[in-house]
């Protein structure tokens, strides 16, 4: 029985080793596919700095949560890649879901030469995202549909973008774009960057070509047009070690769109900055900075708006279009996502210095002092809007698991609080706390 039974495993073992070796030669896993959550609690408690409204009186204080999920899903083979993002947000205690929404959803195919093709709903972000980022801070953050063709390789980079949107299929005649999910009625976007070889200096180009609707629906004597407007500039990076130069200039030209009477006028508007980062060693580092945003015409501001809205034939109020603002201008973002009163735009100067450090392990620290004035000349006004100090601290538990928290003071002048209309503009203060949660549920390849 034994003679038997080693018989028929010898017999048996040549066909299993044959099988394993024929299974792991013909079977090859080339598709991956990864699930993943991030999950995002923000709480925020402001005193200061919200406008007016008209007469009547505002209690100038801002607390709430907000909570915010991701479901992300990946998949990719080689020469093609899929990536889908379902997002909801909403302030702890509100009803309802309606901010359940596609962040992103898209498919990229590539070819050995570094070409490649993507289609879909894309979160943008170039350069140091002053003009196009995610704005990730803002929670909804941005994205956009579009077609975005390019080529990657040898230090060269190239991006064509193309966007057409509209708010309704249409079937008629009309073509007319309002309260849309996208901010833009049709977008043009040709970017180029280079790294210079063996060398610590990229350089960018860019320039958009934007359009926005015009006139209102079914109105004869106002009707519906689309009118441009162009951005053009460069960002430069020179990084040697233990320093980071910046610098990036921009110009915007064309036309806008008045969103109250919708009516549109010339544009011309510019800014420049610089920025220099010194760390001497990982643990802590420096940085400083001047950014320069033009402004429109002064028109006369009274307290309590009365004299309405300002109607400028060339606005030169720089627009920072769909960057990352809170990155640059102060973390409250105090000047453009916050307007001024009566649609007015004075420009901006951003004179900063800043610390960061780790002073002990997996805890980022960072102070920031922001000096404001607008780029406008004022009539009996001086131009300093204030002063503001950036407090921030980030603790990673884990590589999936961080808290960031932030205190914002900000010291604001009788200008301040005559062009923003605001309830104690003087002493604006703001707290804020993130907790993040990034863990990936489930991969695999097949």
């Amino acid at each position: 029985m034994n003679l038997k039974r080693m018989f028929c495993l010898t017999l048996l073992i040549p066909s299993v080793s044959v099988w394993a070796q024929t299974d792991s030669a013909t079977v090859d896993k080339v598709n991956t596919l990864t699930l993943g959550l991030n999950f995002m609690a923000h709480g925020e408690i402001a005193r200061g700095g919200l406008p007016k409204d008209g007469d009547n009186v505002v209690e100038d204080k801002s607390n709430f949560i907000l909570g915010r999920t991701r479901l992300i899903l990946d998949y990719s083979r080689p020469y093609l890649q899929a990536h889908m993002v379902i997002q909801n947000q909403a302030i702890w205690g509100m009803s309802g879901n309606q901010t359940l929404k596609l962040y992103e959803g898209w498919v990229k195919a590539t070819a050995n030469n570094g070409l490649f093709a993507q289609i879909g709903r894309i979160a943008l972000s170039y350069d140091d995202e002053r003009i196009i980022g995610t704005n990730d801070f803002a929670m909804a953050a941005l994205s956009h549909d579009v077609l975005r063709v390019g080529y990657e390789g040898h230090g060269h980079k190239a991006h064509a973008i193309l966007a057409y949107n509209q708010s309704a299929d249409n079937v008629y005649t009309s073509t007319y774009y309002d309260n849309g999910s996208q901010l833009y009625k049709t977008m043009q976007t040709v970017w180029y960057h280079y790294d210079v070889p063996k060398f610590p200096l990229g350089v960018s180009l860019l320039f958009m070509n934007i359009g926005m609707q015009s006139g209102e629906k079914e109105n004869v004597s106002n009707p519906p047009s689309t009118e441009y407007q162009q951005m053009y500039g460069g960002y430069v990076n020179y990084h040697p070690k233990h320093l980071t130069l910046e610098g990036a200039y921009y110009r915007q030209g064309g036309k806008f769109v008045d969103p109250v009477v919708k009516q549109a006028g010339k544009i011309d508007a510019w800014m420049a900055s610089v920025k220099a980062t010194i760390q001497p060693t990982d643990n802590y580092g420096f940085t400083l900075g001047y950014d320069y945003l033009s402004g429109d015409d002064y028109v006369p501001v009274t307290y309590g708006g009365e004299i309405g809205l300002p109607w400028h034939e060339v606005v030169k109020g720089f627009t920072p279009l769909y960057g990352s603002r809170t990155k640059f201008y102060g973390i409250m973002d105090y000047f453009y996502e916050s307007a001024y009163t009566n649609g007015f735009t004075p420009g901006l100067q951003n004179a900063f210095v800043g610390v960061f450090g780790c002073p002990v392990k997996k805890l980022d620290c960072s102070a920031t002092y922001h000096y404001m004035a607008v780029a406008t000349e004022l009539h009996n006004l001086n131009r300093t809007l204030g002063h503001c100090v950036d407090l921030q601290a980030e603790y990673h538990f884990t590589k999936d698991i961080s808290l960031v928290a932030g205190y914002t003071m900000m010291f604001g002048t009788e200008t301040m609080d005559r062009l923003k209309q605001g309830n104690d503009n003087k002493a604006a203060r703001w707290g804020w706390f993130s907790l993040v949660i990034s863990p990936r549920l489930f991969s695999t390849k097949f």
